[in-house]
């Protein structure tokens, strides 16, 4: 059953809603909740978790469960692509981390769900809980996940709910056409969808499976997670656990496309479970880029302060600054034509490693193969997967050091050169097929920023001992 538009609550806003105005973008925001009883999934008798993913699983009970999805739509209908993408909501954190709101969806006609469908989620951590019941009990307070093993048939049922043969009753999309859904998870929720592909894609509709045209991995490790998982969550942060290494690939005989979009950090968790491009699979690695950028992190921060009231602290000026969202706007654009019947994605290049599995970097310390934006291709800084600190936040944040004077000078002439470099290395990576047009402006002008800041921090630098 599906109850909506939810307009109540002690805040007034659905939970990590964009910082934008999306009827500004001519989209429409609603928030819907979504009552019933999920299927939970064991392995067939005799199946095992083989690393090659070919997974045979079979539903095993239900579980009643109520949970929310959040819509962003184009209000005008002739502005619909005919394309949903329902995001798979992060937990990592014990509340949810989901972004929606990118320049490819808002100005290429996407609608976007965004969708609760794990127990932290609703619930949080047990110390000091963050999610939705405890944020807004008005708005959310008889929200109830019992448990990740209904998550993977509470992803397929948003799927439906959206998607071209939905009930209508109460209708999310506002009488859109719907023509295909794509799937995509990021990070954690990365890990679940493969198990999702791997597991209950194959299983009939009426089990659960085939809820999906394509799927989209960002940032992904290369494991899976349990189809029978513990009750009792992980803080992953407060643990300090160490990042997981790739175990599973995805299997070949899907019928569906999927791509795997990853940065450095991820490739080198990866490399063991690499996989051949073919007809319904890409993987995409980028060089010099890592799980979470400066500029994402500044976002998070500022949806953190609206939602919670409290200033996280800053982020370090020593994190990775390349942002990786404009990737996954090209990514999207390839994989939304792909699912439509379209071309599949360019293969691009992929992160050389030496036989200790170690990441090869040039003499700046810049990663060598993979995709290469112009933050990589034209730099004025080492950007790269390396941690600052060694906690599990400082592992996923990577490292930017900007180049020294004189490496910056022999480098690039002055402000003009380098820009001009910049816009060709630009227009190189739009020719590639892995940023767009519309995201060569606002990168050669956060690019003018970046040569800048070089400059500055080399200036307070001690000049070279003499002799």
């Amino acid at each position: 059953m599906i109850q909506g538009p939810v307009t109540s609550g002690r805040h007034g806003w659905a939970f990590n809603r964009p910082l934008i105005d999306l009827a500004e973008k001519g989209y429409v925001e609603a928030e819907f909740f979504l009552t019933g009883e999920a299927a939970t999934y064991a392995l067939a008798p005799g199946a095992e978790f083989s690393r090659d993913g070919q997974w045979r699983a079979q539903p095993k009970g239900k579980v009643p469960f109520k949970t929310r999805f959040l819509v962003y739509r184009p209000g005008d209908p002739a502005k619909f692509n005919g394309t949903v993408v329902v995001c798979w909501n992060n937990v990592t954190a014990g509340y949810e981390l989901f972004f929606g709101e990118s320049p490819e969806v808002l100005e290429e006609g996407y609608a976007y769900v965004c969708a609760t469908v794990q127990r932290v989620g609703v619930h949080g951590f047990e110390a000091n809980p963050q999610g939705l019941a405890a944020w807004d009990p008005e708005r959310y307070g008889d929200l109830a996940i019992p448990s990740d093993d209904a998550s993977y048939d509470i992803f397929s049922q948003v799927a439906r709910a959206v998607g071209p043969g939905r009930d209508r009753t109460v209708d999310p999309m506002g009488g859109l056409e719907v023509k295909t859904v794509i799937g995509v998870g990021a990070s954690q929720s990365a890990g679940r969808l493969a198990t999702y592909i791997n597991a209950v894609h194959p299983l009939a509709p009426e089990q659960g499976g085939h809820a999906f045209d394509g799927y989209m991995l960002q940032i992904y490790f290369g494991s899976g997670t349990a189809l029978e998982a513990s009750d009792r969550p992980i803080n992953a942060a407060a643990a300090n656990i160490r990042l997981p290494r790739g175990e599973v690939l995805i299997r070949e005989d899907l019928d569906a496309p999927v791509m795997i979009v990853n940065t450095e950090l991820e490739a080198i968790s990866c490399q063991t479970v690499r996989q051949p491009d073919t007809d319904r699979f890409r993987t995409w690695e980028a060089a010099g880029l890592t799980h979470v950028s400066f500029q994402a992190q500044l976002t998070r921060n500022e949806k953190y302060l609206r939602d919670f009231g409290v200033a996280p602290p800053a982020p370090s000026q020593q994190i990775n600054r390349i942002y990786l969202q404009p990737l996954y706007d090209a990514a999207l654009h390839h994989l939304n034509r792909w699912v439509n019947g379209g071309p599949p994605p360019p293969s691009q290049p992929l992160i050389d490693f030496d036989g200790d599995g170690e990441v090869i970097r040039d003499k700046y310390g810049l990663a060598t193969g993979g995709i290469r934006l112009p933050q990589v291709a034209a730099p004025v800084a080492v950007n790269s997967s390396a941690p600052v600190t060694d906690d599990f936040a400082g592992r996923l944040r990577g490292t930017n050091r900007p180049f020294d004077p004189a490496t910056l000078a022999a480098l690039h002439r002055d402000e003009t050169d380098y820009l001009a470099k910049f816009s060709q290395a630009a227009a190189a990576a739009v020719e590639a097929g892995v940023m767009s047009p519309r995201d060569v402006e606002p990168a050669v002008a956060e690019a003018a920023q970046e040569y800048r800041r070089a400059v500055e921090i080399g200036a307070r630098q001690p000049a070279p001992a003499a002799g």
